[in-house]
């Protein structure tokens, strides 16, 4: 490697500090288009250069933020939605870990999202985690950026400080694909506490975290009225404690900390089986021959998935209750006085 470094004149110093911000713009640049698809939902023909004052990424120029949007089908006057591939350096998936698991209790399955909150012309990031057993949100952050420590890894820490001995041994963290869930730093504390990574190929794979932001949105914060980023962080606690609070039609009228007490009290026993939906990849498609129609697992270095032309016969806004929606409960034995 010596040998290497002077050839290319540089120190292995400077070599790896090179890679790293590589990366770290690579990083951003999965997290902006993610951003971007979300951002189009609201305003279809908005152009790059717009996007880019509203959105002010900190490691991507405007130049290069705008080829990029070309580059993956974000151009206004392109009619038809192309689908993109990973960057040249690849993105790491994990296995969806969750399709048809049965849950017993809480601290088994966590899912996890970030979506954005626009006040006058700056956006703000909001990530939630929430025990998609109980819907109770355990972890949150509030940030001006996209970065990972001020998103994925601040909501995590506030579950591992909460918890006995600072680990979840087992528990899935399962969110989409964005680079904020399979960065190294955010990894390391997953490894800490013992957990395991699972993600979905899109939106339709991660409904339940998907519900918890339109809820935390549009039922609360755009009804609280935040001004600025100090007054938004305040209502977004307001909204979780109001959330976690309020009566859940999928948890039989009780509110997540109802729920979760009547779990310590062991006068709830009941079994929660995760939907069988899983994305397929259509990148494989285009040798249909050669690829198995089944169950398609997350990717190491492989192209990125891409959403369906129909969503799943199951719905995001579902309850545990009904055996055709996203998540059921079976072998009901709930003792509830209400």
């Amino acid at each position: 490697m010596t040998k290497i470094y002077k050839t290319l004149q540089t120190s292995k110093q400077s070599f790896h500090q090179k890679l790293d911000r590589q990366m770290a713009i690579e990083e951003e640049k999965e997290n902006l288009l993610l951003l971007v698809k979300e951002i189009r939902k609201e305003h279809p023909v908005i152009s790059a250069r717009k996007l880019y004052k509203m959105i002010n990424p900190v490691m991507i120029g405007g130049n290069a933020f705008e080829k990029m949007l070309m580059v993956n089908g974000y151009g206004v006057k392109k009619q038809k939605s192309y689908m993109r591939t990973t960057n040249s350096l690849g993105v790491t998936r994990f296995d969806n870990l969750i399709v048809g698991r049965e849950l017993t209790g809480v601290n088994q399955v966590y899912v996890s999202d970030i979506t954005y909150y626009r006040i006058g012309e700056i956006f703000y990031y909001l990530t939630f985690i929430t025990d998609l057993y109980s819907r109770k949100i355990k972890g949150f952050s509030v940030s001006k950026t996209l970065l990972t420590i001020h998103t994925t890894i601040p909501a995590l820490r506030m579950i591992k400080t909460s918890v006995e001995n600072t680990k979840i041994a087992g528990c899935i963290l399962h969110s989409d694909g964005g680079g904020q869930y399979y960065c190294k730093e955010f990894l390391k504390i997953t490894k800490e506490m013992e957990m395991k990574n699972s993600m979905g190929y899109s939106v339709f794979e991660n409904p339940h975290a998907e519900r918890v932001n339109g809820i935390i949105k549009n039922e609360y914060l755009k009804h609280y009225f935040p001004g600025d980023y100090n007054s938004l962080v305040k209502e977004t606690k307001r909204a979780i404690q109001n959330y976690n609070n309020r009566p859940h039609q999928s948890l039989k009228g009780l509110s997540p900390n109802q729920f979760e007490e009547k779990i310590k009290q062991n006068e709830i026993m009941d079994k929660m089986i995760v939907s069988h939906y899983r994305e397929l990849n259509h990148f494989d498609l285009v040798n249909k021959n050669n690829v198995d129609l089944g169950l398609v697992k997350g990717k190491i270095n492989g192209s990125s998935p891409q959403a369906l032309p129909q969503p799943p016969l199951t719905s995001p806004n579902s309850t545990l209750l009904k055996d055709v929606y996203e998540v059921k409960m079976i072998n009901s034995k709930m003792k509830i006085n209400v």
